[in-house]
């Protein structure tokens, strides 16, 4: 971050933000200010290239000399608020999107943080954040890296006091590690994250922030009666783990429990699912690569809350040692469930894990998982669905709002939950009528949380894992979601404990 001027701050590129409005482009002080270095001809050849100020829309002109940066790069903001000014994910997907075009620019300075219309310090998280998850990209697996445009590498934020920006522009980052963490996890094939070694990355980054980590194997799991786990994870020859997590910050105001799926590759086991796209079942464990991260992230922050992390972890797939329709498998807490459908074994890995975090009597307890294909059906591939008790998931719903992650508050109609009624178990793992599939799965998950416990089950399904092209900050690839919403949402916890 920088306080200079302008017209001394040296760069390959500036970044700077046009908005949408009924007469044309809308100018920002920061492009004004480039205007001005110009000598007034930005806005001009904006207009002759045809640049509209949509969002996801990033325009390159040449300075040609007039400033200390060969390039600006001008990132459409969309239309303003009715209140004027635009919101910290307009101004965090601009910020990406211009991060993206600006591959083979080694060093940015921006000047998205004067947009007006939100506080400074959610401009600055904004345009941090943005700026950063924009530029991110996983090569661990290309071969020949010589000769290809990197993104950016350094980026300059230019702002009015350097010293008051200094603590939002640090949180940032450490949000934007924390969700590259993620993204790494998710985008790393299932031949080299298997359930051991995902269980040691996770034990490696938590001891790395400072937590208390615990690894549990095949042993440890049947000593412990986690009759899910093993079941998902009997198909496999590389076995099963649980890992958990500990951290208690100074005075801590509350105790959170975090919950995540992490299947290494969901092939559906002996329900096989169809050829068709299961290789982006590599993301099945995004659930769990989310809850490893934040409970880093937290640590690193040093909130004031307690905080355990449980996160089954299996590969299910079919062999003659597979788990079986008809089976009936028995949980941590001794409850039992009649399996019909093996490809619902996210439900029947985290009933396990849940019963486990609800022995730490934490307040709140926030699971997330790419559970369901019934989330994508409903709310598409951008949105997650949050269903639990109702104070929580609107907890849950907000900070997401504030975080820029999407997400919608889901219903648990009580009639449901008849669906998943079992004439020889406590219940099945799958309803046959697939109407209403993500909201039957969190009624299934419902069972391992005690009455009256404050909980979250947030379905990423879709979110997690970004199929299509690459938009705003967001790559094609693992997502990182819904990490900003986990970090926002104990946040909230502790201010109001």
């Amino acid at each position: 971050m920088t306080d200079r001027p302008l017209e001394k701050t040296r760069a390959d590129a500036v970044v700077v933000g046009v908005g949408k409005g009924p007469g044309g482009l809308l100018p920002t002080p920061g492009a004004e200010a480039v205007d001005r270095l110009l000598g007034g001809r930005l806005m001009g050849a904006l207009a002759d290239l045809g640049a509209k100020g949509a969002e996801d829309e990033v325009t390159r002109v040449a300075s040609l000399g007039q400033g200390p940066f060969p390039v600006v790069a001008v990132a459409g903001l969309g239309a303003p608020r009715p209140g004027g000014g635009y919101t910290a994910e307009a101004v965090r997907r601009a910020a990406g999107a211009a991060s993206r075009a600006l591959s083979g620019r080694a060093s940015v300075v921006t000047l998205l943080a004067a947009v007006g219309g939100t506080p400074d310090d959610q401009r600055l998280h904004a345009v941090g954040e943005g700026s950063l998850l924009g530029s991110y990209e996983f090569t661990a697996y290309k071969s020949d890296l010589d000769g290809r445009s990197a993104p950016p590498r350094e980026f300059t934020v230019v702002v009015p006091d350097a010293g008051a920006a200094k603590a939002a522009l640090e949180r940032a980052r450490a949000v934007a590690d924390a969700v590259s963490l993620v993204r790494d996890l998710v985008n790393t094939p299932p031949n080299d994250l298997y359930p051991a070694e995902l269980a040691a990355r996770g034990a490696a980054a938590g001891k790395q922030a400072g937590l208390a980590v615990e690894v549990l194997d095949e042993a440890a799991l049947a000593a412990g009666g986690y009759g899910g786990v093993l079941a998902v994870g009997g198909g496999s020859a590389r076995g099963p783990r649980l890992l958990r997590m500990a951290y208690s910050g100074k005075r801590p105001r509350t105790r959170v429990a975090l919950v995540g799926k992490g299947i290494t590759f969901d092939s559906g086991g002996l329900s096989i699912k169809p050829a068709a796209n299961m290789h982006h079942m590599t993301s099945d464990m995004a659930g769990a690569a989310a809850v490893i991260a934040t409970a880093c992230l937290v640590a690193r922050l040093g909130l004031p809350v307690e905080l355990t992390a449980t996160v089954p972890i299996a590969e299910n797939l079919p062999s003659g040692t597979a788990y079986r329709p008809a089976d009936v498998v028995t949980f941590r807490n001794g409850k039992k469930a009649e399996i019909t459908n093996t490809d619902a074994e996210g439900r029947v890995v985290l009933a396990d894990a849940l019963a486990r975090a609800a022995e730490d009597s934490p307040d709140v307890i926030l699971e997330t998982s790419t559970l369901t294909g019934a989330q994508l059906v409903a709310l598409g591939s951008r949105t997650a669905g949050v269903m639990g008790s109702d104070d929580m998931r609107d907890a849950v719903v907000a900070a997401s709002a504030r975080s820029g992650e999407a997400m919608w508050a889901m219903p648990m109609p009580a009639e449901l939950r008849r669906g998943i009624d079992s004439p020889i178990a406590d219940f099945v793992n799958a309803n046959a009528d697939r109407m209403g599939g993500m909201l039957v799965g969190a009624h299934f998950l419902a069972e391992f949380v005690p009455a009256g416990l404050p909980w979250a089950h947030i379905d990423i399904a879709g979110p997690a894992y970004n199929t299509g092209a690459p938009w705003g900050y967001t790559p094609k690839g693992g997502t990182g979601v819904p990490v900003r919403t986990l970090l926002a949402t104990i946040e909230d916890l502790a201010a109001a404990s």
